[in-house]
């Protein structure tokens, strides 16, 4: 897999029926200043301009009954179409993800992956899902947990910014972005700032030392640690795939 350059631009595109929703988020802190430097461009799509009634109808009840309503396909189609992904056989097509509690857990190893794509677009599902026909157009559906949500917004907030964070730049200092919790498989270590007491509790003494030697493996076995007490479920698992070794490597 390429690495991605440092001048590349990652190009974020979510269709959405509340739009608004994303104009807190993706206008402060290291999401603004990374899309002021031109790192991560954003588009934020409202699905009803998709439709071609005039009612701007994006919903209809579902085929056998039930409760609940789904989003129509047409709307999904259309806009698909227009952001280059239905009828491209390019390359360059957008990588398209549907955020949706039926997908599959976005982990460390996922957003890595995502991080390497140049255009990436999001559909924020709403009612009772999207009609299954536009799953042919989706290349990914991801779930940020084992829970349902409103809507997908708050989902596709919480991977746009797990994503961008990984793009070179965004994050001022990399070796940061290294010992982040699960871009090894395990969780981060304990950090400690001044003072160095503090109603008698005291930071290690190794990290006073200036033995960075020392520092370094007291890191490491204090992050197996912490995975071992918090979450002993990731020392099971191999979460430390190829794409991450490739990145550490870079």
């Amino acid at each position: 897999m390429k690495k991605r350059s440092a001048k590349s631009v990652l190009k974020i595109e979510i269709l959405s029926l509340f739009p608004g929703m994303f104009i807190g988020p993706l206008s402060e802190s290291l999401l603004a200043k990374a899309q002021e430097k031109n790192l991560i461009q954003f588009a934020i799509h409202n699905l009803r301009d998709f439709t071609k009634d005039r009612h701007r109808k994006v919903d209809d009840r579902q085929f056998g009954g039930g409760s609940g309503m789904l989003i129509k396909v047409e709307p999904i189609y259309n806009a698909l179409k227009k952001l280059g992904r239905v009828l491209s056989k390019k390359k360059s097509r957008p990588w398209v993800v549907y955020m949706s509690p039926q997908g599959k857990k976005l982990d460390q190893s996922m957003a890595i992956e995502l991080s390497r794509k140049k255009n990436l677009v999001l559909i924020c599902g709403h009612y009772e899902g999207i009609d299954e026909r536009a799953m042919k157009w989706i290349d990914q559906e991801i779930s940020v947990g084992d829970v349902v949500l409103t809507g997908g917004e708050i989902p596709a907030m919480v991977l746009a910014d797990a994503v961008c964070r990984l793009v070179p730049g965004v994050v001022k200092e990399w070796s940061s972005i290294q010992n982040d919790s699960f871009f090894d498989g395990q969780l981060d270590c304990s950090h400690y700032t001044r003072p160095p007491e503090f109603m008698g509790m005291k930071v290690p003494p190794v990290l006073l030392s200036g033995n960075h030697k020392e520092v370094e493996a007291w890191r490491r076995r204090s992050a197996e640690e912490n995975t071992r007490a918090k979450r002993p479920d990731l020392l099971s698992k191999n979460l430390y795939t190829e794409i991450s070794k490739e990145v550490l490597a870079s």
